[in-house]
């Protein structure tokens, strides 16, 4: 209620497996190259999230892509495929790595967030110029992360309306939905609107 119906669904959620369509043993871990630990649990953490796994495994979106150059939804399929495939304890994630420095990412780090500024910008760049001695903030690379696949999902679809961009593998699974309200405080009527978000960011006391 509200809100505009999409008038397209690229992914409809009824595709969706909330649990592993296949049961496996724990893929690999990840060595720390420098101070990537963040980098790592993000991307631990990506990969051990099943609809998208399922998603990812399947090169549902690799067999269809059309992106020149950089895609981060590509560059995560291989990750993960590496990871859970393997027979090793740990894999070193430089290809990872060596996608996140190209010059398509560290453009779309500026259009994300063009105010960060001092140590949150120095530290957010390593994504892009990738010098794993600086330590990283694991938010900002998650949110950036998520957009980038977001935006890798809808690459080609320019004419899709807002409701329906809200429907890519990428939102079906970690979006969520503010209601906002404002009360007259007279008449009591009241006005909802809506935002998507992919993120939340609590202040911990």
């Amino acid at each position: 209620k509200g809100m505009n119906p999409p008038q397209k669904i690229p992914f409809p959620p009824e595709k969706i497996s909330m649990s592993w369509r296949q049961k496996r043993r724990p893929g690999a871990g990840l060595y720390n190259l420098g101070s990537t630990c963040y980098l790592n649990v993000v991307l631990q953490c990506l990969t051990y999230t099943p609809p998208l796994a399922n998603y990812l495994l399947s090169r549902q979106h690799s067999r269809f892509c059309h992106r020149q150059g950089f895609c981060m939804m590509c560059v995560m399929e291989d990750h993960v495929r590496k990871v859970l495939y393997s027979s090793a304890s740990a894999i070193r994630p430089r290809a990872v790595i060596r996608d996140l420095r190209c010059k398509q990412f560290q453009l779309l780090q500026q259009v994300f967030f063009p105010s960060l500024r001092g140590e949150l910008l120095t530290s957010f760049l390593v994504i892009g110029e990738f010098k794993p001695d600086l330590p990283g903030d694991a938010y900002e690379f998650l949110r950036c992360t998520l957009s980038a696949m977001h935006r890798a999902c809808l690459s080609g679809s320019s004419d899709l309306d807002i409701s329906s961009q809200g429907t890519t593998i990428i939102h079906q699974i970690f979006r969520g939905i503010l209601r906002s309200r404002i009360t007259c405080l007279g008449c009591k009527t009241f006005s909802d609107f809506y935002t998507a978000f992919l993120d939340v960011l609590l202040k911990i006391k």
